[in-house]
Protein backbone atom coordinates (compact mmCIF):
# COMPACT_ATOMS: atom_id res chain seq x y z
CA UNK A 1 0.00 0.00 0.00
CA UNK A 2 1.66 3.47 -0.78
CA UNK A 3 2.18 5.55 2.20
CA UNK A 4 -0.57 7.91 2.92
CA UNK A 5 1.76 10.47 4.48
CA UNK A 6 3.58 10.63 1.92
CA UNK A 7 1.39 11.13 -1.24
CA UNK A 8 -0.68 13.72 0.81
CA UNK A 9 2.55 15.86 1.32
CA UNK A 10 3.37 15.92 -2.36
CA UNK A 11 -0.63 17.12 -3.20
CA UNK A 12 -0.23 19.74 -0.07
CA UNK A 13 2.88 21.25 -1.57
CA UNK A 14 0.72 21.57 -5.21
CA UNK A 15 -2.02 23.14 -3.73
CA UNK A 16 -2.20 27.53 -4.18
CA UNK A 17 -1.12 29.21 -1.36
CA UNK A 18 -3.59 31.38 0.33
CA UNK A 19 -3.50 35.21 -0.52
CA UNK A 20 -5.91 36.62 1.73
CA UNK A 21 -8.01 36.99 5.22
CA UNK A 22 -11.15 36.71 5.38
CA UNK A 23 -13.78 38.43 7.90
CA UNK A 24 -12.94 36.11 10.50
CA UNK A 25 -9.13 36.34 10.24
CA UNK A 26 -8.42 33.44 8.66
CA UNK A 27 -6.21 32.47 5.51
CA UNK A 28 -8.50 32.83 2.65
CA UNK A 29 -8.49 32.48 -0.91
CA UNK A 30 -9.48 35.79 -2.66
CA UNK A 31 -11.95 35.33 -5.42
CA UNK A 32 -12.77 37.36 -8.46
CA UNK A 33 -15.03 40.38 -8.53
CA UNK A 34 -17.49 38.75 -10.56
CA UNK A 35 -17.49 35.59 -7.87
CA UNK A 36 -17.36 37.99 -5.17
CA UNK A 37 -20.38 39.83 -5.52
CA UNK A 38 -22.36 36.00 -6.94
CA UNK A 39 -21.28 35.11 -3.33
CA UNK A 40 -22.80 38.23 -1.73
CA UNK A 41 -25.70 38.58 -3.78
CA UNK A 42 -27.08 34.77 -2.82
CA UNK A 43 -26.01 35.12 0.65
CA UNK A 44 -25.70 39.10 2.05
CA UNK A 45 -28.40 40.31 4.27
CA UNK A 46 -27.41 44.14 4.47
CA UNK A 47 -27.61 43.28 8.55
CA UNK A 48 -25.21 42.97 11.23
CA UNK A 49 -23.68 39.54 11.05
CA UNK A 50 -21.14 37.38 13.52
CA UNK A 51 -17.94 39.22 11.42
CA UNK A 52 -18.96 42.22 9.20
CA UNK A 53 -21.45 45.00 10.07
CA UNK A 54 -24.30 46.13 7.41
CA UNK A 55 -22.42 49.18 6.01
CA UNK A 56 -19.17 47.51 5.16
CA UNK A 57 -21.39 44.60 3.55
CA UNK A 58 -22.74 47.33 1.42
CA UNK A 59 -20.01 49.31 0.86
CA UNK A 60 -18.29 45.90 -0.45
CA UNK A 61 -21.53 45.21 -2.75
CA UNK A 62 -21.04 48.42 -4.41
CA UNK A 63 -17.15 48.12 -4.56
CA UNK A 64 -17.20 45.20 -6.01
CA UNK A 65 -19.92 46.68 -8.47
CA UNK A 66 -17.82 48.70 -9.83
CA UNK A 67 -15.41 46.19 -10.93
CA UNK A 68 -18.08 44.03 -13.03
CA UNK A 69 -20.47 44.83 -16.52
CA UNK A 70 -23.94 45.85 -16.63
CA UNK A 71 -25.08 42.84 -18.03
CA UNK A 72 -23.49 40.48 -15.34
CA UNK A 73 -25.25 42.63 -12.33
CA UNK A 74 -28.36 42.26 -14.32
CA UNK A 75 -28.11 38.64 -14.49
CA UNK A 76 -26.92 38.24 -11.10
CA UNK A 77 -30.10 40.56 -10.06
CA UNK A 78 -32.37 37.68 -11.54
CA UNK A 79 -30.97 35.08 -9.80
CA UNK A 80 -30.76 36.36 -6.89
CA UNK A 81 -34.35 37.33 -6.77
CA UNK A 82 -35.90 33.94 -8.39
CA UNK A 83 -33.37 31.00 -7.46
CA UNK A 84 -31.87 32.94 -4.36
CA UNK A 85 -34.79 34.05 -2.86
CA UNK A 86 -32.88 37.07 -1.91
CA UNK A 87 -35.47 40.37 -1.27
CA UNK A 88 -32.67 43.29 -0.25
CA UNK A 89 -29.88 42.50 -2.71
CA UNK A 90 -31.63 41.88 -5.99
CA UNK A 91 -33.48 45.37 -5.00
CA UNK A 92 -29.88 46.70 -4.53
CA UNK A 93 -28.52 45.22 -7.65
CA UNK A 94 -31.74 46.98 -9.33
CA UNK A 95 -31.05 50.41 -7.97
CA UNK A 96 -26.99 49.91 -9.15
CA UNK A 97 -28.31 49.38 -12.55
CA UNK A 98 -30.34 52.43 -12.38
CA UNK A 99 -26.88 54.53 -11.64
CA UNK A 100 -24.69 51.86 -14.00
CA UNK A 101 -26.82 50.81 -17.05
CA UNK A 102 -30.75 52.32 -17.02
CA UNK A 103 -31.29 49.55 -20.50
CA UNK A 104 -30.18 46.81 -18.37
CA UNK A 105 -32.49 48.03 -15.16
CA UNK A 106 -35.78 48.27 -18.08
CA UNK A 107 -34.49 44.45 -18.98
CA UNK A 108 -34.69 42.91 -15.86
CA UNK A 109 -37.11 45.18 -13.75
CA UNK A 110 -40.15 43.27 -13.93
CA UNK A 111 -38.25 39.94 -13.30
CA UNK A 112 -36.48 41.15 -9.89
CA UNK A 113 -39.03 43.70 -8.71
CA UNK A 114 -41.91 41.32 -8.48
CA UNK A 115 -44.05 42.54 -5.67
CA UNK A 116 -44.88 45.11 -3.66
CA UNK A 117 -42.03 44.72 -0.76
CA UNK A 118 -39.35 44.47 -3.79
CA UNK A 119 -40.47 47.88 -5.26
CA UNK A 120 -40.44 49.51 -1.83
CA UNK A 121 -37.10 48.44 -1.82
CA UNK A 122 -35.90 49.45 -4.72
CA UNK A 123 -37.29 53.03 -4.02
CA UNK A 124 -35.86 53.27 -0.63
CA UNK A 125 -32.28 52.08 -1.89
CA UNK A 126 -32.64 54.86 -4.49
CA UNK A 127 -34.13 57.46 -2.35
CA UNK A 128 -30.88 56.87 0.24
CA UNK A 129 -28.57 58.05 -1.67
CA UNK A 130 -26.34 55.13 -0.93
CA UNK A 131 -26.04 53.82 -4.64
CA UNK A 132 -24.96 57.45 -6.10
CA UNK A 133 -28.20 58.82 -6.65
CA UNK A 134 -31.23 60.65 -4.56
CA UNK A 135 -33.94 61.32 -7.27
CA UNK A 136 -35.53 58.03 -8.93
CA UNK A 137 -35.05 59.74 -12.31
CA UNK A 138 -37.52 59.63 -15.45
CA UNK A 139 -37.12 55.94 -16.56
CA UNK A 140 -37.29 54.40 -12.86
CA UNK A 141 -40.68 56.13 -12.55
CA UNK A 142 -41.64 55.16 -15.66
CA UNK A 143 -40.64 51.35 -14.96
CA UNK A 144 -42.74 51.69 -11.62
CA UNK A 145 -45.81 53.32 -13.49
CA UNK A 146 -45.67 50.36 -15.54
CA UNK A 147 -45.10 48.39 -12.91
CA UNK A 148 -48.51 49.52 -11.95
CA UNK A 149 -50.44 49.70 -15.00
CA UNK A 150 -49.28 45.99 -14.90
CA UNK A 151 -51.73 45.31 -12.18
CA UNK A 152 -54.96 44.80 -11.17
CA UNK A 153 -57.03 47.57 -8.78
CA UNK A 154 -57.37 44.59 -6.56
CA UNK A 155 -54.10 43.82 -6.53
CA UNK A 156 -52.47 47.29 -6.02
CA UNK A 157 -54.67 47.62 -2.90
CA UNK A 158 -53.86 44.84 -1.43
CA UNK A 159 -49.72 45.72 -2.12
CA UNK A 160 -50.35 48.76 -0.21
CA UNK A 161 -49.69 47.22 3.03
CA UNK A 162 -45.98 48.62 4.12
CA UNK A 163 -44.23 51.55 5.40
CA UNK A 164 -40.87 53.38 4.93
CA UNK A 165 -42.17 54.09 1.90
CA UNK A 166 -45.30 53.10 1.63
CA UNK A 167 -47.08 52.32 -1.51
CA UNK A 168 -48.84 55.93 -1.31
CA UNK A 169 -45.41 57.39 -1.06
CA UNK A 170 -44.51 55.96 -4.01
CA UNK A 171 -47.30 57.33 -5.74
CA UNK A 172 -46.73 60.79 -4.56
CA UNK A 173 -43.40 60.41 -6.29
CA UNK A 174 -43.55 59.00 -9.14
CA UNK A 175 -47.43 61.28 -10.21
CA UNK A 176 -48.90 58.18 -12.15
CA UNK A 177 -51.43 58.70 -15.14
CA UNK A 178 -54.59 56.29 -13.87
CA UNK A 179 -56.15 54.36 -16.74
CA UNK A 180 -59.41 54.33 -15.86
CA UNK A 181 -61.69 55.16 -12.81
CA UNK A 182 -61.70 52.86 -10.93
CA UNK A 183 -57.80 53.54 -10.77
CA UNK A 184 -57.84 57.27 -10.47
CA UNK A 185 -60.14 57.07 -7.67
CA UNK A 186 -57.73 54.53 -5.63
CA UNK A 187 -54.66 57.01 -6.23
CA UNK A 188 -56.71 59.45 -4.56
CA UNK A 189 -57.53 57.60 -1.73
CA UNK A 190 -54.39 56.31 -0.98
CA UNK A 191 -52.82 59.95 -1.05
CA UNK A 192 -55.83 62.06 0.91
CA UNK A 193 -56.50 63.51 -2.14
CA UNK A 194 -60.50 64.23 -3.41
CA UNK A 195 -61.81 60.93 -5.27
CA UNK A 196 -65.11 59.54 -6.39
CA UNK A 197 -66.31 57.26 -3.65
CA UNK A 198 -68.81 55.19 -6.21
CA UNK A 199 -65.87 54.55 -8.36
CA UNK A 200 -63.25 52.96 -5.98
CA UNK A 201 -62.59 48.90 -6.50
CA UNK A 202 -65.22 46.85 -5.19
CA UNK A 203 -62.58 45.23 -1.93
CA UNK A 204 -62.06 49.14 -1.08
CA UNK A 205 -65.31 49.16 -0.61
CA UNK A 206 -65.87 46.48 0.84
CA UNK A 207 -63.01 47.47 3.32
CA UNK A 208 -64.48 50.50 4.17
CA UNK A 209 -68.28 49.24 4.62
CA UNK A 210 -66.08 46.85 6.99
CA UNK A 211 -64.25 49.46 9.33
CA UNK A 212 -67.09 51.81 9.59
CA UNK A 213 -69.21 48.87 11.45
CA UNK A 214 -71.55 49.09 7.82
CA UNK A 215 -70.83 45.33 6.90
CA UNK A 216 -69.97 42.84 9.38
CA UNK A 217 -67.82 40.19 6.47
CA UNK A 218 -64.50 40.47 6.68
CA UNK A 219 -62.94 41.79 3.40
CA UNK A 220 -60.40 39.60 1.97
CA UNK A 221 -57.44 42.30 2.39
CA UNK A 222 -54.37 41.11 3.94
CA UNK A 223 -54.30 40.93 7.61
CA UNK A 224 -52.44 43.60 8.46
CA UNK A 225 -55.37 46.16 7.57
CA UNK A 226 -57.25 44.63 10.06
CA UNK A 227 -55.32 44.60 13.22
CA UNK A 228 -56.06 47.87 14.40
CA UNK A 229 -59.81 47.19 14.04
CA UNK A 230 -61.89 45.85 17.18
CA UNK A 231 -61.80 42.41 15.71
CA UNK A 232 -63.72 39.38 17.46
CA UNK A 233 -63.19 35.65 17.53
CA UNK A 234 -65.87 35.53 14.81
CA UNK A 235 -63.62 38.02 12.51
CA UNK A 236 -60.13 36.31 13.30
CA UNK A 237 -61.82 32.93 12.45
CA UNK A 238 -62.29 34.11 9.07
CA UNK A 239 -59.66 35.47 8.07
CA UNK A 240 -57.70 32.44 9.19
CA UNK A 241 -60.43 30.30 6.92
CA UNK A 242 -58.99 32.99 3.89
CA UNK A 243 -55.64 33.30 4.74
CA UNK A 244 -52.55 31.83 2.61
CA UNK A 245 -50.09 28.75 3.48
CA UNK A 246 -47.22 31.71 4.21
CA UNK A 247 -49.17 33.50 6.30
CA UNK A 248 -51.10 30.85 8.34
CA UNK A 249 -47.77 29.58 9.17
CA UNK A 250 -46.54 33.03 10.60
CA UNK A 251 -49.58 33.66 12.59
CA UNK A 252 -50.61 30.32 14.13
CA UNK A 253 -49.86 32.21 17.49
CA UNK A 254 -51.80 34.80 16.78
CA UNK A 255 -55.12 33.08 15.92
CA UNK A 256 -54.70 30.55 19.08
CA UNK A 257 -54.68 33.81 20.82
CA UNK A 258 -58.09 35.12 19.53
CA UNK A 259 -59.45 32.04 20.24
CA UNK A 260 -59.63 30.66 16.81
CA UNK A 261 -58.65 26.93 17.51
CA UNK A 262 -61.27 26.98 20.49
CA UNK A 263 -64.18 27.03 17.92
CA UNK A 264 -66.44 23.66 17.91
CA UNK A 265 -66.15 23.45 14.24
CA UNK A 266 -62.91 24.61 13.46
CA UNK A 267 -59.70 22.49 12.80
CA UNK A 268 -56.28 23.36 11.66
CA UNK A 269 -57.28 21.35 8.80
CA UNK A 270 -59.53 24.17 7.66
CA UNK A 271 -57.63 26.41 7.47
CA UNK A 272 -55.94 28.59 4.73
CA UNK A 273 -57.08 27.86 1.02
Amino acid sequence: MANKNLFKTIAGKLLPESDAVNEAGGRAFRLSPKAALAQYAVTGCLNGTFYADAETQLAKVIELSQQVNAEFIAKLAIYARQRGHMKDMPALLCALLAVKDIAMLKAVFPRVIDNSKMLRNFVQMIRSGAVGRKSLGTAPKRLINEWLDARTDEAVFKDSVGQSPSLADVVKMIHPKPKSETRAALYGYFIGRDFNADALPLLVRQFEQFKSGESLTVPKVPFQMLTSLPLGTKDWTEIARNAAWQMTRMNLNTFARHGVFDQPAERADQLGP
